[in-house]
């Protein structure tokens, strides 16, 4: 059980996530990680959940990752403040070999490689 989630439930979960991810990406957007966790019906997930934002976000990133469709995390943002991503994504894009010299200028490639990756 994933960090006490039932193992069908959160694959079904990552499904939801990643559907509604690639159809933001379609259109060159990005969601707040509360609209995202609001809309996965599998689960139930606060967006300040450390399940949610941390392991559950970083499987879909790395899954996406590895098929070549870059992090699609990247899509998944602050609503207020900077909206950009939170510190996991960036660490994670560390541990993936992503050059993080300047993380704005990471985020921004991950980003277009996403909208690449789902365009029309």
């Amino acid at each position: 059980m994933p960090y006490g989630f039932d193992n069908a439930a959160w694959d079904t979960a990552k499904v939801e996530a990643k559907a509604i991810l690639a159809e933001r990406a379609r259109v060159r957007g990005m969601m707040p990680y509360s609209d995202l966790a609001n809309r996965i019906t599998a689960l139930s997930f606060d967006y300040s959940d450390a399940r949610f934002n941390r392991w559950f976000l970083r499987e879909v990133s790395v899954e996406e990752y590895a098929a070549g469709r870059g992090m699609m995390t990247a899509l998944v943002v602050y609503k207020e403040g900077s909206m950009e991503p939170g510190p996991g994504f960036y660490e994670l894009a560390e541990e993936l070999g992503l050059d993080t010299n300047d993380i704005e200028a990471c985020w921004v490639a991950q980003l277009h490689e996403v909208h690449r990756a789902w365009a029309q």
